[in-house]
């Protein structure tokens, strides 16, 4: 199946392609390699190219887009290029400033989605975690549906939330003269958490859900929980990578295309960007889907515990 060709509708008319590859990387990775890897994984086929601010690689994963359109592989308007705007810069007067931050780093002259990259704003400022004398972060107090409206500048073709939960989307939806509603919700998604009903929810407003951490997490993060499980080991996942001849990731991965949720892939080796690719060879059964479903526990790796005084926490919230 070819990977370019399977896409899901926006609720604004534009197309996201159903596989991103997500480029965000532990710090002790050196920059460079976003280059090389973001190369590696258009020429492997993704054409969804999942990025941030505050990953601070995208100068690096600009320049790899712009080699690929240089050389003839993609055209610009071949790749879906998302970014998000960090929570230091949420107050509405700094939403554009902080795009044209993105733009000029990418060397881009829009990008595809632009996001909120969650719902917690920091206080302004050149750090991305800014921190009073004892340590505690500097929360800032912002209305998020004024720093919604930021897509008229022709900067972004669309516009979206990432880690919003569903009074939150509410909120948004609910404002009155709303003009653009957010096209997707990115949210950490995976058999673990397998956000059900948050998934119902956004289905019933045309907006659509996009997992990140979908193969779970690496071990290696400092601040993920350790005594977590860990996802690919799972023995359900893995008896059904091994009935379908497949890799525990590759049908992590599956079961979300088949839900209809927009799945990121992150991997920095080549051997496995190249494999995830391989995500629309084969297909799960209802049973395999009902046996993953059947995984939920509500782990959630990335619990952002740091934030957890704010009024905008999202994850306090059942959904």
């Amino acid at each position: 199946m070819d990977p370019k060709s399977q896409r899901v509708k926006l609720n604004d008319g534009h197309f996201i392609p159903a596989l991103g590859f997500g480029t965000g990387a532990p710090p002790e990775v050196p920059k460079s390699e976003a280059v090389e890897v973001t190369k590696f994984a258009i020429e492997a086929g993704f054409r969804h190219i999942d990025s941030a601010h505050t990953y601070q690689n995208e100068e690096q994963v600009g320049q790899a887009i712009r080699s690929k359109i240089a050389d003839g592989t993609v055209k610009r308007e071949d790749i879906f290029y998302t970014s998000k705007v960090w929570s230091t810069f949420l107050r509405p007067e700094l939403v554009r400033p902080a795009l044209e931050k993105s733009l000029k780093d990418l060397q881009l002259d829009y990008v595809d989605l632009y996001i909120i990259h969650q719902p917690v704003a920091l206080m302004p400022g050149e750090t991305l975690f800014p921190t009073d004398e004892n340590g505690k972060p500097m929360f800032d107090s912002v209305d998020l549906c004024r720093t919604w409206e930021c897509k008229d500048a022709g900067l972004t073709k669309s516009i979206g939330v990432s880690n919003f939960n569903h009074k939150q989307l509410e909120k948004i939806l609910n404002k009155p003269g709303l003009k653009y509603k957010p096209v997707c919700n990115q949210v950490e998604c995976h058999p673990y958490l397998n956000q059900s009903k948050l998934l119902e929810f956004c289905k019933s407003h045309d907006i659509v859900l996009v997992a990140y951490g979908a193969l779970g997490a690496q071990r290696t993060l400092q601040w993920m929980n350790p005594n977590l499980p860990f996802l690919l080991e799972d023995p359900v996942l893995s008896a059904i990578a091994k009935k379908h001849k497949q890799t525990p990731a590759l049908v992590a991965l599956r079961y979300q295309i088949q839900r209809g949720v927009v799945v990121l892939a992150k991997s920095y080796n080549k051997k496995r960007i190249k494999e995830n690719i391989q995500v629309f060879d084969f297909e799960l059964t209802l049973e395999d889907m009902k046996a993953i479903d059947g995984l939920n526990s509500n782990i959630r790796y990335y619990d952002f515990q740091q934030a957890v005084d704010h009024p905008e926490y999202p994850y306090s919230e059942e959904y």
